[in-house]
């Protein structure tokens, strides 16, 4: 044997043995304590491939006689093509991307009436939008790529590049979504152009998804949850907006999102509609100005039909997909009680947890959490992240990503206290778990020029009634929603009905935090004091039961200060403002405010002692 023959065996020898090893070094993913690890592999992003494509649904909701398709972004590591790798994948769909309406003037509906009336002629104004179509996203893909996922974008039904019309809440918007984890797990069929026959296979999928988004992107997981698709195997809403009744009207009342005095639903349709313009007349007709303007029903607020058909409570039936929820206690925007509703809801139907904080809308999970849930349930490593704690909670004044765990929310250890009002108007009155007899009727006068706040730091005034506890001499920790009865009178058939919670002394300091200040807030239309979908009017001076939740919280209200009951007509910030002059009239010894407190009685009674 010449040694040219001895070179060639050892070479192919080398090789034989080598090949182990070069498998071993193919990318995958790396776990460490539970979690998804950055894999050096996957963090080039000049490496990571890109494409567009088109996910054909089971609606034609534009009515041309065709499905409609999906616009879709993937972006994937080079090794899903090179090395044939399979991974799970982080989706995000949203009517965002593709660019929203600029600010017009004209565009929201005038709060100026009166209550129970017919409102002003709502014109919708010529609407420009900001953004350029093709856009889908950039979120999320250097989080998520790095540790072993897939990061795919869509836009919702008539915006962007996707067929079909925008509905704000209707069935299209969940079965979109719907289609595009289908197409993930092939069970639906991609294109390659909107109108095309060359089709698309995600194969390198796992067929493993997980959903997130914040606000309207936190609602559309929700939505595509309760379709019980296979493959779905996880979400994490964030500020998710769960109902459009609760998200525009509260119990009975037009009542406006923090922020957006004057928006309607028709008005969100208005600023997300980015879709094909030349079927903008026909969306505009069959949408916006026959099914909405005949459900929505600014005039009575009732609850109805085309509202409950927009209420993800009413679809949660099917859902299969693990839950972790995320919301802030002083989202005055989309509140807090979105995902208290659904968390309450599904807890014993799917594995599910809820993060709270303490600031304003948005605010994920910290990423240890994220990490854990998607881990565990898109990887499906056992992490025994099912078996944390269920809620967690950032406490005032800590960090977002540490927050304090807790068996459940509200905390199991939080109990009702029934608090009774005594009389004191114009100034203040009293708020005590003990009943005093005979404290008789007040009386506030509506006139909505006063604002919340400056109406709980006002010390005498006949816009408001304001009941105090005595100060605190310990911290009292409140758990839960708290919920109003109310006996009331009205001048007029028809009023707003606004109730804070605060907590006294008003803080002014420029050092002052969004917790020192409003504990919870709710609203009532006293029309509905019988039901939320039929409203009758009042009959001047007579007396109604009207009982309704304010907000979920969870929040310690520091020793030194007093809890203030706020009782008032119209919110400046949040109801429609009638003329002022309505005159409501509280029964004292026949209004209760029920309190979570931890501790209960007990605790109530040892602070205020």
């Amino acid at each position: 044997m010449n040694n040219y023959s001895k070179i060639t065996i050892l070479l192919i020898l080398l090789y034989a043995f080598s090949l182990p090893t070069f498998a071993q070094k193919k990318a995958k993913p790396i776990f460490k304590d539970g979690e998804a690890q950055i894999v050096e592999a996957f963090k080039d992003a000049d490496k990571w491939l890109r494409h567009d494509l088109w996910v054909e649904t089971e609606f034609d909701s534009d009515l041309d006689g065709k499905l409609d398709r999906m616009h879709v972004s993937v972006t994937r590591p080079e090794q899903t093509e090179t090395e044939g790798l399979k991974l799970p994948v982080v989706y995000v769909t949203s009517p965002y991307f593709a660019g929203v309406a600029d600010d017009v003037e004209g565009a929201f509906w005038d709060v100026k009436h009166e209550i129970g009336e017919t409102p002003p002629a709502h014109i919708h104004p010529p609407i420009t939008r900001r953004g350029e179509r093709p856009i889908i996203s950039n979120s999320h893909i250097r989080t998520w790529v790095p540790r072993g996922y897939i990061v795919v974008h869509s836009s919702s039904p008539g915006t962007g590049l996707s067929q079909g019309f925008a509905t704000v809440g209707g069935k299209n918007e969940s079965l979109a979504p719907k289609a595009v984890v289908q197409w993930l797990c092939g069970k639906a069929d991609g294109y390659t152009t909107p109108d095309g026959d060359e089709k698309v296979k995600a194969y390198w999928s796992s067929k493993r998804v997980g959903m997130t988004g914040t606000s309207y992107n936190g609602t559309l997981p929700l939505a595509a949850a309760t379709t019980g698709v296979k493959g779905l195997k996880a979400i994490i809403p964030i500020a998710p907006n769960t109902s459009y009744y609760h998200y525009y009207r509260s119990h009975g009342l037009v009542r406006h999102p923090g922020g957006y005095l004057g928006e309607d639903i028709d008005v969100l349709y208005d600023f997300i509609y980015s879709g094909d313009k030349e079927k903008r007349v026909l969306a505009d007709s069959l949408i916006r100005d026959t099914e909405m303007a005949n459900g929505m029903d600014r005039e009575t607020g009732d609850y109805n039909d085309f509202w409950a058909g927009r209420d993800y409570l009413n679809q949660l039936a099917p859902m299969k997909a693990a839950l972790l929820m995320s919301h802030g206690f002083n989202d005055w925007n989309v509140m807090p009680e979105h995902s208290y509703r659904i968390y309450e809801a599904v807890k014993e139907q799917v594995p599910s947890q809820i993060f709270y904080h303490q600031a304003g809308h948005g605010g994920p999970p910290p990423m240890t959490m994220m990490n854990r849930w998607f881990t565990r349930y898109l990887h499906n490593v056992k992490n025994d992240v099912e078996n944390d704690a269920r809620a967690w909670i950032v406490r005032e004044g800590d960090k977002r990503d540490e927050p304090t765990a807790y068996a459940d929310y509200p905390n199991p250890k939080a109990a009702p206290v029934t608090l009774h009002l005594s009389s004191g108007a114009p100034a203040t009155g009293g708020l005590s778990s003990t009943k005093s007899p005979k404290q008789g009727t007040e009386t506030l006068v509506d006139n909505y020029s006063f604002s919340g706040a400056t109406l709980a730091q006002a010390e005498s005034t006949n816009h408001r009634l304001l009941y105090l506890t005595p100060t605190l001499q310990e911290d009292l920790h409140i758990s839960g929603t708290a919920r109003m009865s109310v006996r009331v009178a009205s001048s007029k058939p028809a009023a707003n009905l606004s109730v804070w919670l605060v907590a006294l002394p008003w803080n002014t300091r420029r050092n002052s935090t969004i917790t020192d200040n409003i504990i919870t807030r709710g609203w009532a239309d006293p029309q509905n004091h019988a039901s939320l979908r039929e409203s009758s009017p009042l009959v001047p001076g007579d007396f109604y039961e009207v009982s309704f939740d304010m907000q979920p919280d969870d929040q310690i209200i520091p020793k030194g200060q007093q809890i203030g009951l706020l009782i008032f007509s119209s919110d400046r910030d949040f109801t429609l403002w009638p003329s002022p002059g309505t005159e409501l009239t509280i029964d004292l010894d026949a209004t209760t405010l029920s309190l979570p407190v931890v501790g209960g009685k007990a605790m109530f009674d040892k602070a205020v002692e």
